[in-house]
């Protein structure tokens, strides 16, 4: 990993204009003729940040369409919705010619998508090459079924002046260091919240991080025995249920994706992992909020520091009757120019997965960002070590995971929760 950017402070004005000049090194390859009245839909999940949506629709796709005379539409799918829109463009070959994947479609759409590796290897060389984490999300048996974006970290969100109050002035390093502030802050009214329900992101973004740090895992790297009946992940459960129940909410049992964000802007809770998403609108809609609002890597276990790899993609669907012009506008989309403008918009909320950004100037524009940037190094799939697959996908689908840890937080005993997870999972990977 790169050291931090300096911490002199570069306008969001310098950084556009940073960005509009092809900081990293340009992509060159000749444009085809322009094609008259042919149009490339790109299908994406609203974006948390207003900007970064707006930026396609204002700037890219009017810029690409005077440049090339095809025209592109940016077709926006409310969040969570995005899995049974590709799920319907796959089954019916129509629809959207480009789709955004994220966490594990790639997985379970692969065979509609094209190969894109001279893609995806053109652009990686061009401009610093990729982090391993970007590799790991789109590679299905060594094909890149897609172009990565982006990672959307899943990091600590922590109130710096509520740990003041219990003497913290640094986050701490460690699991169980966090476990003695927790008690200590919800001893004075300030507990923390960590979903544990069936959302999307947000559970995932902790829970697996926690089973790597103790050296639990679900699946061997062979991606084939199942090796959640654990020492190791034991350990983990019994630390997750101390932690729920003398650091927590009892809430947090039933909470999805939005339930942290809203506890955070209603001062209940004084530490949540999340997004970037939360620094970025309580500055905007809560300012003093904003201010004592701070972001961390997640703690260390017994076995290391781990962070979830929540990786951003686009795929073209090999159905698609313009996918050599779609290919044509992905090369466009990812080079410096219009790159550098889409994530500078966003403030750091889509961490680049290519080395080119690891000092760019977008890092100064926010510093307390920095930590998701430092958390690629790693970053991986739910299921690591196992490489990405259908069984995969389905154990995810299922919160195998999830309901392990909420379970034994609600009162079952340790052994019969994993138990459980053992044979959900043995069933899963029967076939593998």
């Amino acid at each position: 990993m790169a050291k931090p950017a300096s911490s002199t402070a570069t306008s969001r004005r310098k950084f556009l204009k940073y960005a509009a000049a092809g900081a990293t090194a340009a992509i060159s390859r000749p444009w085809p003729a322009r094609a008259d009245q042919k149009t490339i839909t790109i299908l994406h999940e609203s974006s948390f940040i207003k900007p970064f949506d707006e930026y396609v629709t204002n700037t890219l796709a009017p810029a690409y369409e005077k440049e090339t005379g095809i025209k592109v539409v940016y077709e926006v799918t409310s969040v969570g919705s995005l899995p049974t829109r590709i799920s319907t463009i796959a089954e019916t070959g129509s629809g959207a010619d480009i789709a955004m994947n994220a966490l594990l479609q790639i997985i379970q759409f692969g065979e509609k998508y094209l190969d894109v590796g001279d893609l995806a290897e053109e652009i990686g060389k061009a401009q610093g090459g990729w982090y391993d984490a970007g590799r790991e999300a789109v590679q299905v048996n060594g094909q890149w079924k897609a172009i990565p974006f982006s990672n959307i970290g899943q990091l600590m969100n922590w109130r710096t002046d509520w740990f003041a109050e219990v003497g913290v002035k640094k986050f701490p390093d460690t699991w169980e260091e966090l476990y003695e502030v927790g008690k200590k802050l919800k001893a004075k009214d300030h507990p923390f919240g960590f979903e544990l329900g069936h959302g999307f992101g947000d559970n995932h973004g902790w829970l697996y991080p926690l089973l790597w740090s103790y050296g639990g895992a679900e699946v061997a790297a062979d991606g084939k025995t199942v090796v959640i009946d654990s020492d190791e992940t034991a350990r983990a459960v019994d630390f997750c249920r101390k932690f729920f129940k003398d650091t927590m909410l009892d809430d947090v049992l039933g909470w999805t994706d939005v339930s942290n964000n809203k506890a955070w802007m209603a001062e209940q809770i004084s530490c949540t992992n999340n997004a970037e998403s939360i620094l970025w609108f309580a500055k905007r809609e809560f300012p003093e909020i904003g201010k004592v609002t701070d972001q961390a890597m997640n703690p260390a276990g017994p076995k290391g520091r781990f962070h979830l790899l929540n990786s951003i993609s686009h795929s073209i669907f090999s159905f698609s009757p313009v996918r050599e012009e779609a290919r044509t506008f992905m090369h466009w989309l990812m080079q410096p120019k219009q790159l550098g403008g889409w994530y500078a918009v966003a403030d750091s909320y889509y961490q680049p997965l290519l080395h080119g950004y690891d000092n760019a100037p977008m890092w100064n524009v926010e510093p307390r960002n920095i930590p998701y940037r430092d958390a690629l190094a790693n970053a991986h799939l739910p299921g690591w070590p196992a490489p990405a697959s259908r069984q995969l996908a389905e154990s995810v689908a299922k919160y195998i995971v999830v309901d392990m840890f909420a379970k034994a937080c609600a009162g079952a005993s340790t052994k019969d929760v994993i138990r459980n997870a053992d044979a959900q999972l043995k069933e899963i990977y029967r076939s593998a």
